[in-house]
């Protein structure tokens, strides 16, 4: 089998005004990054197309080290409803160079089922994630100087909440102390790092409605508390501008084309373990303008991408899926069944009865929002006819949508079947409207125990005493309206990442609540949860070079 580099590199594509054309986009109004990339104003959204086009939600199952192939089923799903003479738009995240030079190399979709060009959307692309790093940084050295100069004025933060952001995988810039030396470098103070997708300045891009929704999110941003208990904000400093050049090209939704030459849409890129995991709110109603069918996924499994999807990004949007996937994979259900890695590539159909409790509980939870449920199961090439078929019988009794893709291997004559079955449930069975997990006036703990207990099914939540006094300070500057975003492992229901299956029993502790404003969202970190991943001990990039002048090792 050839790796996806290979497939990319052997797929003809066409010049990006072409895709445009074929969205009925005029190539007069692009911004072209290249033959075969553009940049496309939001200016063009049409409100009443988005709501008469279906939005498609694709998420899945607890994800395992033996992965799911999310993007993949995304991707493929478009490329399926295309071949069966519907127009589809898949609408994806952008990938963040931490895990492409980590743990799992590409983030484009795989095999016959990509995005591309796949080496640039996986690496600098047009510079969006750049863009986000540069203006948080810039508005941490703002700050940083604002204190500096007015220092003796009487002028100081009692506390700073404003981090810096880097778009690499650096667990010693977790914790760092700034301004050491001469006088002249600053006021020594202790800082970190976050990775740039946990950036609010990552959550605001893909929240804002538009450039004046952008300016005033940056706007309120908090950075901090002055000696006398007021929240210091970036407004303060009369930088708002400032921040908004640097955002001004990244603010526009990217066009780009699958491996069958269709349009895609990629922009924004917030992880779902460490912050919300959707693309652009700005993507996908472009997407829906024009196109019948929109495809979009949420990071990581249901639990984490898919509610925090429904809770926040349509909560604040407006948005309302017409139908939800739900990807599986029979390595990903055997391992959740208790099988060894090493063993789940053989056939165990106990393991895997018993890994389906896992499916079974995000069925319910995306049932509980008023979402009709397909299954898509991914096919891998160790997968038997005896596997799938128990799996198939298994969702027939469930009384849900079952179809297996294989567009990583086929393209879109892979996916036909679930393109078929996504259109056929849609128009006999849509969703119901949204039925959110908690109301906006719930207290943070209210809406803690709402999550914990409905979607991840723990006993309830504690809070720490750090916590305890962020929701004290959340209720005094009166936003205990935000919605929530719960920051966890992405590898169990609960914050133990080896609680695989449905572990039962446990309990939600909230360590740390971190207020973005901006983004009008509170971010609950729980467990051990780190805003600024680390390297394993072989990192893809190793294994990733460039070779006669081409980039091998992205897959």
């Amino acid at each position: 089998m050839k790796t996806d580099i290979e497939i990319a590199r052997e797929t003809p594509l066409k010049p990006i005004g072409e895709i445009a054309d074929m969205l009925g986009i005029g190539r007069e109004v692009i911004e072209p990054y290249g033959k075969y990339v553009a940049k496309v104003p939001e200016s063009l959204i049409d409100e009443q197309k988005v709501r008469e086009h279906k939005l498609i939600l694709v998420t899945a199952i607890t994800p395992t080290k033996a992965g799911i192939g999310k993007t993949t089923v995304s991707v493929g799903l478009a490329l399926g409803m295309n071949r069966i003479g519907k127009k589809a738009v898949v609408a994806l995240r952008e990938p963040s160079l931490g895990p492409c030079f980590g743990m799992k190399g590409g983030a484009a979709g795989g095999g016959y089922a990509q995005v591309l060009p796949m080496d640039k959307i996986n690496l600098h692309f047009t510079g969006d994630f750049h863009a986000v790093t540069t203006a948080h940084n810039m508005i941490a050295a703002l700050m940083d100087n604002y204190i500096y100069q007015h220092r003796d004025e009487g002028f100081a933060l009692k506390e700073v909440l404003w981090k810096r952001v880097l778009d690499v995988n650096d667990r010693n810039l977790r914790y760092i102390v700034t301004g050491l030396g001469a006088k002249s470098n600053g006021v020594t103070m202790e800082s970190g790092f976050d990775i740039t997708p946990a950036s609010e300045i990552m959550a605001i891009l893909c929240l804002a409605q538009d450039e004046a929704d952008l300016r005033r999110r940056i706007d309120n941003i908090l950075l901090g508390t002055t000696m006398d208990g007021r929240p210091f904000r970036v407004k303060d400093m009369g930088v708002t501008g400032a921040i908004c050049v640097l955002l001004q090209d990244a603010l526009h939704p990217n066009l780009v084309q699958t491996t069958e030459n269709t349009p895609a849409i990629v922009h924004g890129g917030p992880f779902a373990n460490i912050a919300h995991g959707c693309n652009s709110v700005l993507a996908t109603r472009l997407a829906l303008t024009f196109g019948d069918y929109v495809i979009t996924e949420a990071g990581f499994g249901a639990d984490l991408g898919a509610e925090k999807f429904y809770d926040i990004k349509c909560r604040k949007s407006g948005l309302q899926p017409a139908l939800t996937v739900l990807v599986a994979t029979t390595q990903g259900l055997k391992m959740h069944g208790g099988v060894p890695v090493e063993k789940i590539k053989e056939p165990n159909a106990d393991g895997l009865r018993e890994g389906m409790k896992n499916l079974d509980k995000h069925i319910s939870n995306l049932q509980g929002y008023g979402q009709t449920v397909v299954v898509c199961f991914n096919r891998f090439a160790t997968d038997t006819d005896e596997e799938i078929n128990l799996c198939r019988q298994h969702c027939a009794e469930m009384g849900v949508g079952f179809a297996v893709n294989n567009a990583f291997n086929e393209g879109g004559s892979g996916a036909e079947e679930l393109a078929r079955l996504v259109v056929q449930t849609i128009d006999e069975k849509p969703s119901k409207p949204l039925s959110l997990a908690y109301a906006d006036d719930e207290s943070v703990e209210a809406k803690a125990e709402a999550v914990a207990r409905k979607v991840y099914g723990a006993d309830g939540v504690t809070f720490s005493p750090v916590a305890r006094k962020m929701i004290q300070k959340i209720e005094e500057m009166g936003i205990a309206h935000y919605p929530i975003c719960i920051a966890k492992t992405q590898y169990s229901f609960s914050a133990d990442q080896k609680a695989y299956g449905v572990p039962t029993g446990f309990t939600i502790n909230v360590r740390d609540i971190v207020i973005n404003c901006g983004a009008e969202m509170l971010v609950l970190i729980a467990g051990d949860i780190m805003r600024m991943p680390g390297l394993p001990k072989s990192p893809q990039a190793e294994r990733i070079d460039l070779v006669n002048g081409e980039i091998v090792g992205l897959s």
